[in-house]
C-alpha cells in the first residue's frame, strides 16, 4: 500500500513540475509612474478620487465582469457611460493611458474625452482613477488584454476555456505605508505690475488673467488654451504699452493695472484674496481709487467668436460701456468675420462660487468683464488634459491680442475721431505683436504643469512663477508680489498628496490558471485514489485483457 502512494506522490510532483516552468517564465515585472485624479475641497464640497491603492489584474473596459478589477482605457476609450459602469460595478481601479503626442489624436475623439474628462471630475468616487502616460510596455499590455476581451466575447466555451489556461495576465499594484493626507498650507501668489498715466489722480484699467492650469490629473495639467493664452496676451500687452508709456507725448491719461493671479480654477481664491487686501487692508491702493473698468482675459486662443462676459448691463456713460464699443468697432472695421456678443449672467448670492473672475470684482462693486472664446462657463475646454500646445491657434491668439490693443488705445486716446480702426492702427510695424515671442511665451508656460496644489511645492513651478515675475520687472513699475497664506483652521481650500504614484505591473497567470490547475490535481488525485481504492478489480481486468490478447 505505501508503495502505492509513493507512485502516486511521485506523478502528482511531475504534473506540478512540468506546470511550474510557464509560470515562472511569465513573471515578469515593469515599473512606471501614474498620476492620480484630483482630490480637493473646496470650502464644504468634496471632489474627485478618495483611493489610491490598488492590487487588481488589469481587464479591458470591454470585458462583462469588471468588478474588483483594474480597467484599462486608451483616451478614445473614455466615455461617461463606460466610465459609470466601471463605478457600478465596484472595479478596483482606472487607469487611462494618455498619448505621448496629444497632438496626433483626431479632433472628434479629444472633443469627447473632454466631455467624458469634465463630467468624471463633477463626482467624487471611492475608486482610484489614474492617468499614465504611454509606453511600448504599456500599450502591449493594452492590446493583450483588449484581445483577450475580444477571445472571450467571441469564442466557444472550449475555446473559452482554452484562453483562459493559456493567456497570461496583468497584475497591478499600486502601494503606500501610509493614508492619503491632506494639505492645507497651500499659498497663492498675485502678480501686480502699473504703467502709471500722465497726470494725478487718474482712473485706472485693470487686466488681468489667472496663470494656474486644471485637468483631470494634475501632474497633466498644462493649460494652453485656458489660461496659458490669457497670460500671454496679458504679458504681450504689458510690453507693447510699455513703449507708449515710455514716451511722455504718447502717454495716456490712465493708468494701467496688469495682474496675474493664483487659484483661478479654484473659485478664483487668489483674486479674492488680493482684492481684499488692496480694499480692507492697504492703506493706498488704485482699488480704493477711480477704477475706469477690469478686463479679464480668458481661453483666448481658438474660434472666430468672442464673447463678453458681464454681470450688469454696463451704463451707458461709463467707461466700460465706452470701451466696449471701440471693441466693437475694432472687429467690425478689421475682422467683420469675428462674432463678438455680450452674455449678462447675474450674480448668484446663494452659490459659494463664481463663474468668471470678473464677478469677483463685481461683488465689491468694481465694474468689470470677462472676455473669452467661451459662452458657457462650464465649458469642458477650460479645464483639460488634453489643452496642451496642439490645441493653440497661434493666429487667433495673435488676432484677439491685437483686438484688445487696438480697442485699448482708441478708448485711451480717444481716437474715434481720427478715422476708423482700419485707417488708424496703432499697433504695427515694430509695435506689432512678435509671433516668436507668442509662441515663446506659451511654450514656457505649457512647459510644466501649472495645476494650483504645485505652484508653490515643485521647484520648476516655483521658478515659473518667478520667470513671470522677471517678465512683469522687465516691462511694468511698482511690481509687488502677493503670498496669501490660506487659515489651516479653516482653509478655503485642501488639496491631498499622492497625486504621482510609483506603479509595478506584474505579468502572471490569470486567476482562471489557478483554479483550471487546481481541478487538474484534484481529477488527477481522484483518478488515483479511485485506481488505489479498486486496484484488485482493475489488475484483475487488465490481466483478463492481456490473456484474450495473447491467445
Amino acid at each position: 500500500m505505501h508503495g502505492r502512494w509513493r507512485l502516486s506522490l511521485a506523478l502528482l510532483l511531475l504534473c506540478v513540475q512540468s506546470s511550474l516552468p510557464s509560470v515562472l517564465t511569465a513573471a515578469s515585472s515593469y515599473q512606471f509612474t501614474a498620476y492620480r485624479m484630483q482630490q480637493y475641497h473646496l470650502g464644504q464640497q468634496k471632489h474627485g478620487c478618495r483611493g489610491a491603492i490598488v492590487v487588481a489584474e488589469a481587464r479591458s473596459a470591454d470585458e462583462p465582469v469588471l468588478t474588483r478589477r483594474c480597467v484599462v482605457m486608451k483616451v478614445s476609450d473614455l466615455t461617461t457611460e463606460k466610465y459609470l459602469e466601471a463605478q457600478r460595478q465596484n472595479a478596483a481601479a482606472i487607469f487611462i493611458l494618455l498619448p505621448q503626442n496629444t497632438s496626433n489624436l483626431p479632433l472628434d475623439t479629444v472633443q469627447s474625452f473632454m466631455v467624458s474628462e469634465s463630467e468624471v471630475l463633477q463626482r467624487e468616487t471611492l475608486i482610484p482613477v489614474y492617468v499614465v502616460p504611454e509606453d511600448d510596455q504599456l500599450l502591449c499590455m493594452y492590446e493583450e488584454v483588449k484581445q483577450a476581451a475580444a477571445s472571450r466575447a467571441s469564442s466557444i466555451f472550449v475555446r473559452v476555456l482554452r484562453s483562459m489556461v493559456t493567456a497570461m495576465g496583468f497584475q497591478i499594484l499600486v502601494g503606500s505605508n501610509s493614508p492619503i493626507k491632506p494639505i492645507t498650507d497651500n499659498t497663492l501668489v498675485t502678480l501686480e505690475g502699473v504703467l502709471p498715466g500722465a497726470g494725478l489722480d487718474l482712473p485706472t484699467i485693470i487686466i488681468t488673467a489667472h496663470y494656474d492650469s486644471y485637468g483631470l490629473a494634475p501632474w497633466l495639467a498644462h493649460g494652453a488654451d485656458s489660461n496659458g493664452s490669457g497670460v500671454t496676451i496679458l504679458l504681450e500687452l504689458a510690453r507693447l504699452f510699455q513703449r507708449l508709456y515710455s514716451n511722455a507725448s504718447t502717454r495716456p491719461q490712465y493708468n494701467l493695472m496688469f495682474s496675474l493671479t493664483g487659484g483661478g480654477k479654484y473659485n478664483f481664491l487668489g483674486t479674492k484674496k488680493w482684492i481684499e487686501e488692496n480694499l480692507d487692508h492697504a492703506e493706498s491702493s488704485l482699488l480704493h481709487d477711480n477704477v475706469a473698468f477690469v478686463l479679464c482675459l480668458d481661453t483666448l486662443a481658438n474660434s472666430d467668436a468672442l464673447y463678453m462676459h458681464v454681470s450688469r448691463t454696463p451704463r451707458p456713460d461709463s467707461p466700460m460701456h465706452s470701451f466696449i464699443q471701440h471693441l466693437e468697432e475694432v472687429v467690425s472695421s478689421r475682422f467683420p468675420w469675428v462674432g463678438l456678443e455680450m452674455v449678462h449672467k447675474k450674480i448668484n448670492l446663494v452659490e459659494s462660487t463664481v463663474a468668471w473672475e470678473h464677478e469677483r470684482y463685481s461683488l465689491r462693486r468694481i465694474p468689470g468683464f470677462t472676455l473669452s472664446h467661451l459662452e458657457d462657463p462650464k465649458s469642458e475646454l477650460r479645464g483639460s488634459i488634453l489643452d496642451t500646445m496642439s490645441q493653440v491657434d497661434f493666429r487667433k491668439l495673435k488676432r484677439n491680442g491685437v483686438i484688445i490693443a487696438e480697442s485699448l488705445a482708441r478708448f485711451m486716446f480717444n481716437l474715434s475721431d481720427k478715422g476708423t480702426p482700419k485707417e488708424v492702427q496703432v499697433f504695427k510695424g515694430h509695435m506689432d505683436f512678435q509671433d516668436s515671442r507668442l509662441s515663446s511665451l506659451m511654450s514656457i508656460l505649457t512647459s510644466v504643469p501649472r495645476a494650483t496644489q504645485l505652484m508653490d511645492k515643485e521647484p520648476r513651478q516655483m521658478l515659473l512663477v518667478n520667470s513671470l515675475e522677471h517678465e512683469f520687472r522687465r516691462y511694468l513699475l511698482q511690481v509687488h508680489r502677493h503670498t496669501f497664506r490660506q487659515d489651516k483652521r479653516d482653509p478655503e481650500m485642501t488639496f491631498f498628496d499622492q497625486m504621482n504614484q510609483p506603479v509595478m505591473m506584474y505579468r502572471v497567470k490569470p486567476a482562471a490558471f489557478d483554479l483550471f490547475l487546481g481541478g487538474c490535481i484534484a481529477a488527477y488525485l481522484g483518478i488515483v485514489y479511485y485506481a488505489i481504492q479498486n486496484f484488485g478489480y482493475l489488475y484483475t481486468k487488465l490481466k483478463s485483457v492481456l490473456k484474450t490478447k495473447h491467445a
